[in-house]
């Protein structure tokens, strides 16, 4: 391959990579990506059995009546027996809604019994709005503006209580992956989420460590490795148990006191009427409850088990990388090799995908395997559309010139058969002329001149295919072969006096049949010589010629301008080459070879023993 084809081949790799790469960039495998990534990295690990869920289930349902007719003092109630002497919890984290102040008694209850124990961090709800806008595109879509507004807790219990926002952030798919550390609020104040709110409270009350936030986007969200699907936390107590005298009859509210003191307690919807459950990372069959999902989050920051998204800047750049390195080891490269360099690559990948998460990073799990994946594709497609090209090309090329079995040795080699120059080589050189023809074609008419050439030049074509030499040319009424190129042959030189021998028998039948049809008759006379020349292809990029060049053409050439009609001469190298196969007789030095210095020795091929 030539500099300026390099150099093509190069700047359209890079093109190539570049292309997928911006199109992978775009989003276009978001979903599968995310449902990709869902799989290799979220897995279910044990929670601690420091945070206890308490639902409103449908026990709790069918014990205290439907919910939209529940007063506020269920909660008090609740909050009365967890927090007896006998075992209280650290922090009880209610995932209600309170906003709007009735000003009943169980309102003042519920704040007075929040205020009391002090242990309590009630929900808030933010809101946002929506408009339409102009996408930079001439279309438009939906934005997200800032926060119009809050749900609060009632002005009492907002008062004596932490607040913490309940808000889920749902992906593209639906599917809740992330979690909203903290929110700002209009006035510029930041409202954690009921999660920080809750986690840190405890940590503070174990008297360990700060808790360490996790790393946040610019919107405030963070990737929460989930640690259990739903139903994975501890959910033996349900809010029915806490406010009415009935029990599921396993195990006394007294007994259960010891399970939760000095725990973590959430409050929440456990009911799917309720309409508080969404699909998740870690299991996209089965929704979680929002009261679950603030276990998971809670879990995760005191765990400390933090996710950072590697950004997109970064993964395009080795999303370039890889594609450059997959077009380099597939690009006209044989199909095991392309092939064994996608499965490493791909599986490499997610193996590194696995690797880095577990050390604390993310990344995009389908965009280089996928890239892989199309690249391999196309080229396997390319290189076998492009082998056939070539195999097209060199079988046109050298069909009509060499046998059948070396040209398909030479598509072995593709297109670098034909590439222009030659090598040095030792050959087998065989020139053959029809005697006689020159003053035959004088006496009969031009038709009958090109039958009898072409019944010649057909039996040299066969002769020299039959024994597997190269045609090099037709030169008016000669012909030129040779052997040993452009493969090395075994027994090239006997292969060449062979082809020389066939064209003598062969020319004494078509010379008979010539006398019987018009009269007149022609002969052969060869010439056969061995030694170096330089084969290859010769002329323009346009034009070209596989041809042989060198003094052994030239003294093949010789030797069969001197032979006699019916006759082959062959040099000593020759003999030498066939000493004891064949049998000769010198002519020493009575044939002078023009160019040849004297004492060049001539033999007459007689026959092959």
């Amino acid at each position: 391959m030539d500099g300026k084809k390099k150099i093509r081949t190069a700047f359209l790799g890079l093109a190539v990579a570049a292309g997928l790469t911006g199109l992978l960039g775009t989003g276009l495998l978001e979903r599968a990506d995310l449902a990709a990534s869902d799989a290799l990295y979220q897995h279910v690990q044990t929670p601690d059995d420091d945070i206890l869920l308490m639902g409103i289930d449908q026990r709790a349902l069918e014990a205290i009546g439907p919910y939209e007719q529940w007063g506020r003092d269920v909660i008090a109630r609740a909050l009365e027996t967890l927090n007896q002497p006998e075992g209280r919890p650290a922090v009880i984290g209610i995932d209600v809604i309170f906003s709007g102040e009735t000003k009943e008694e169980a309102d003042q209850w519920l704040a007075q019994v929040a205020a009391r124990y002090d242990n309590v961090v009630t929900a808030s709800l933010v809101k946002f709005g929506d408009r339409i806008e102009e996408d930079g595109t001439g279309g438009y879509r939906l934005a997200q503006i800032p926060v119009t507004g809050v749900d609060m807790p009632y002005a009492a219990l907002q008062e004596v209580t932490e607040q913490g926002h309940v808000n889920a952030v749902l992906d593209a798919d639906g599917v809740l992956r992330h979690h909203l550390l903290h929110i700002q609020l209009p006035e510029g104040e930041m409202m954690p989420s009921l999660a920080l709110a809750v986690a840190r409270r405890y940590r503070q009350l174990e008297g360990g460590p700060p808790l360490e936030l996790p790393p946040t986007r610019s919107n405030g969200l963070w990737y929460l490795p989930f640690c259990d699907r739903a139903g994975g936390f501890d959910t033996s107590t349900s809010l029915a148990d806490l406010v009415t005298e009935e029990t599921d009859g396993a195990v006394s509210i007294e007994e259960r006191r010891k399970n939760w003191d000095g725990k973590i307690v959430l409050i929440g919807p456990y009911e799917a009427g309720l309409r508080d459950s969404y699909p998740t990372a870690i299991d996209h069959g089965s929704l979680m409850f929002g009261v679950e999902y603030q276990a998971n989050a809670i879990q995760a920051m005191l765990w400390g088990d933090y996710k950072k998204e590697v950004g997109d800047g970064l993964q395009l750049a080795l999303l370039f990388a890889a594609m450059l390195l997959c077009l380099a080891g597939s690009w006209r490269r044989p199909v095991r090799s392309s092939t064994l360099l996608w499965l490493m690559l791909s599986g490499g990948y997610l193996l590194l995908c696995r690797l880095l998460y577990g050390l604390g990073w993310v990344l995009h799990v389908l965009w280089i395997p996928v890239g892989a994946t199309v690249l391999y594709a196309g080229c396997l497609a390319f290189n076998y559309i492009q082998a056939a090209m070539e195999r097209r090309h060199v079988t046109n090329t050298f069909k009509r010139y060499v046998a059948p079995e070396i040209v398909n040795e030479l598509l072995k080699e593709g297109t670098d058969a034909l590439e222009l120059g030659g090598k040095l080589t030792q050959i087998a050189v065989l020139f053959v002329d029809v005697r006689g023809f020159t003053p035959m074609s004088e006496l009969l008419k031009p038709t009958e001149v090109v039958e009898i050439l072409n019944q010649y030049l057909t039996l040299i074509s066969r002769c020299i295919l039959k024994n597997s030499g190269t045609l090099d040319k037709f030169v008016g009424d000669a012909a030129m072969a040779f052997w040993g190129a452009p493969l090395p042959q075994e027994d090239y030189v006997m292969k060449a006096v062979q082809a020389a021998v066939d064209m003598a028998k062969g020319s004494e039948s078509l010379s008979q049949a010539l006398m019987e049809q018009y009269g007149r008759t022609v002969s052969f006379g060869i010439g056969v010589h061995v030694g170096d020349a330089v084969v290859g292809n010769v002329g323009s990029p346009e034009r070209m010629d596989y041809t042989a060049i060198g003094d052994t053409v030239n003294t093949a050439a010789r030797l069969e301008a001197n032979a006699p009609a019916g006759t082959i001469y062959i040099s000593r190298a020759v003999a030498d080459a066939l000493e004891g196969r064949i049998r000769t007789t010198s002519l020493g030095g009575s044939v002078k070879l023009k160019g040849k210095k004297e004492g060049f020795e001539v033999l007459r091929m007689e026959e092959i023993l």
